[in-house]
């Protein structure tokens, strides 16, 4: 309202206007005035409101409301009232009966009339800063870039009116996230202003984007005080600055990310130490100048720190991590050092102090030798251990890996992942050692055979309960069947993927070893036939992967869909080339809660497609037909009256399917996402 009004009246009566503000000024000035002082005092005087000030110049330049332009001279003494301070006084609503001769300085107020452009940053800072709230101080930010620019450069301490906030009021509650070429400091500092009004901004994202740099992190921590998260990634322009500026502006600072931030430095993470003691999730990522100093700071006044996550940190030491662990010895739950130069030290300090730790991920720590992990695990410090996942650390070996185990009694998960020195009799002794263990996952561990996977499900606890094994190439099929023996495992779930010598001889030992299986994904295994699935029948299966298994077949599914039906929920076949319409007619016939069903690449035509529509029983949610040539416009009937349940239809790489069609689906189920 202030600027529309001030386009169109003072444009008509600059003259008058200019002169009163000049008059004023320079009369303030004479009497020992700064610039500021005087035009402020000219503008609020009093400090009166906004709205005051407002109406005031209103009455001031409406044509109906002053005389213009050959005002009678008797009444010249009326215009000001210069006292104390400079006020404006407002004659009676009457015009003058003289009408003079044209103004002489006419075509000087239509060549240059007077605007609010012409003061000072200082003044438009001065008359912001005493708006009466947080709505008016958006709409004037809203005006330009200029005036937005100002806005957000007032800081909280700096406002002359304190914004009052009602019960109902949560501070906080509002999340925005900048990605890209949508990340510029111009719509930081929009977000900065837009947010003050509607509950404060509390959680901050923003992401790959050369154009942020410290004055869009100035516009947040001066106008975000109630900034709780805060994720910066990819912002090569940031620098120390702007990190000053959020540890000043928001002391509620909880989560802080920065990764790939190579300007910020050790500088700026002790102003956030210092400044936000409610630090609890701190995350460094190839932050090139962030070292044991910075986590220095953190470890001496974030008492709170529940979780530390870094990684390719070239300058983090052993220093920074005796730090952090020993200063937060009661308060640290969560630990993931990836790619870091620390040693031994640092595992012997984490086996020492880590006493609440529950989640401890170690990958890529090249310097770290097999007794750091024996320290660490006949250290004292991990029995509430929960998580342990263990990557590419060549200090993992039989003995280091044994140690662990025993040290950790309370451990349920273990992710051991390219370790090429841990052979079966670690993998054993790790099993042994961890009674808690309720889920192992190896991934890349070359020297384990299946001597190594069967000897730790016969030797683990009675709670062990998943089981999985990704590229481990030194599994072979068993050349005699297992030992004699009355233990059965209570493993529900096995996962086995890309492990070429996995066969026949295994599954069928698995059969009698795991009765109790519901969950079996076995992805990519050429080497196991019709024979070797059969095995596996016994089990009340309910869910099912076989993708890219070659030797799958009718027999196989119908099979399983007779035994499982009333159990069987997800069954993915995903690239079984030998999987018919026959198959799809026994699962339709017995499969009764069946929600997921993968035929991607498989040789099924609309024959099968409509003997799954005319089942009454089946009410799929999720089907996947991508890559099957055999699948015609024909289905169309059948595929939209399975769509009642539909949720989710995958039709990519249908090449006899048509666009027509496809877009009749589209409009038809709606409530259905489809890929095509």
């Amino acid at each position: 309202m202030f600027i529309s009004f001030l386009n169109k009246k003072i444009k008509a009566d600059s003259f008058v206007v200019f002169f009163i503000v000049f008059g004023s000024i320079v009369f303030a000035l004479s009497h020992g005035f700064s610039l500021v002082e005087s035009i402020s005092a000219f503008v609020f005087p009093g400090k009166l409101e906004l709205e005051s000030c407002l109406r005031s110049i209103a009455l001031l330049v409406s044509e109906s409301e002053f005389y213009r332009r050959g005002s009678n001279p008797k009444e010249a003494n009326i215009f000001l009232s210069l006292g104390s301070l400079v006020d404006c006084y407002y004659p009676p609503c009457k015009r003058s009966r003289v009408v003079a001769a044209p103004s002489l300085f006419s075509a000087f107020e239509e060549e240059k009339p007077v605007s609010i452009d012409v003061l000072p940053d200082e003044c438009l800072f001065e008359i912001f800063r005493r708006l009466p709230g947080p709505q008016e101080r958006t709409a004037c930010a809203f005006v330009s870039k200029h005036w937005l620019t100002l806005v957000t450069s007032i800081r909280q301490s700096e406002l002359d009116v304190v914004d009052h906030k009602t019960e109902d009021d949560s501070e906080g509650c509002l999340s925005r996230s900048l990605d890209g070429k949508k990340a510029t400091d111009v719509r930081l500092a929009a977000i900065a202003v837009g947010t003050a009004g509607r509950g404060g901004l509390g959680k901050l994202s923003v992401r790959g984007s050369d154009k942020v740099s410290d004055l869009g992190l100035r516009s947040i921590g001066r106008s975000c005080p109630s900034l709780g998260s805060l994720s910066l990634c990819s912002l090569s322009a940031v620098t120390d600055i702007g990190l000053l500026e959020i540890a000043e502006g928001c002391p509620q600072l909880e989560k802080l990310d920065l990764s790939r931030c190579p300007a910020i430095t050790d500088k700026g993470l002790v102003a956030i130490a210092k400044s936000c003691p409610n630090l609890s999730e701190l995350t460094l990522e190839a932050c090139s100048n962030i070292g044991d100093e910075g986590l220095q700071a953190v470890a001496r006044s974030c008492s709170k720190l529940k979780s530390v996550s870094i990684k390719n940190c070239p300058l983090v030491r052993d220093q920074g991590i005796a730090a952090l662990l020993s200063n937060t010895t009661c308060s640290l739950t969560k630990l993931k050092l990836q790619m870091v130069n620390v040693t031994d030290v640092s595992l012997a300090v984490v086996g020492h102090y880590g006493l609440s730790v529950t989640e401890l991920v170690l990958a890529g720590l090249s310097h770290v030798t097999e007794k750091g992990f024996w320290v660490m695990g006949n250290g004292i410090g991990l029995q509430k251990l929960n998580s342990l996942t263990i990557t590419a650390c060549q200090g993992v070996t039989d003995t280091g890996l044994e140690s662990v185990g025993k040290g950790c009694p309370n451990m349920k998960k273990a992710l051991i992942s390219k370790s090429p020195l841990l052979s079966d009799n670690g993998l054993v002794s790790f099993a042994k050692g961890s009674l808690s263990l309720e889920s192992i996952q190896l991934e890349e561990c070359h020297r384990v055979t299946q001597f190594g996977f069967f000897g730790s499900l016969l030797n683990c606890g009675a709670k062990l309960k998943a089981f999985s094994m990704v590229n481990c190439l030194g599994i072979r099929d068993l050349a005699t069947g297992l030992p004699a023996s009355s233990h059965r495992s209570g493993l529900r779930s096995l996962s086995v993927r890309n492990c070429p010598g996995f066969g026949d001889a295994n599954l069928a030992a698995l059969g009698k070893l795991c009765p109790q299986l519901e969950d079996i994904e076995l992805c990519g295994l050429k080497g196991v036939t019709e024979s070797g699935f059969l095995h596996l029948l016994q089990n009340s299966l309910v869910k099912v992967n076989f993708s890219v298994c070659s030797g799958l077949t009718d027999r196989v599914v119908s099979a399983i869909s007779a035994r499982n039906g009333l159990t069987l929920e997800v069954l993915n076949m995903d690239g079984c080339s030998k999987i018919s319409d026959a198959s799809l007619v026994s699962i339709a016939a017995n499969c009764q809660i069946l929600s997921d069903l993968d035929l991607s690449k498989c040789s099924v035509s609309d024959f099968g497609i409509q003997a799954l529509a005319s089942s009454e029983k089946l009410k799929l949610q999720i089907l996947s037909m991508a890559g099957c040539s055999r699948v015609t416009d024909k289905s169309l009937p059948s595929i939209v009256k399975l769509g009642s349940t539909l949720l989710g239809l995958n039709l990519q790489q249908c090449r006899s399917v048509s666009c027509s069609t496809v877009d009749f689906l589209v409009e038809r189920l709606y409530k259905c996402d489809i890929l095509s």
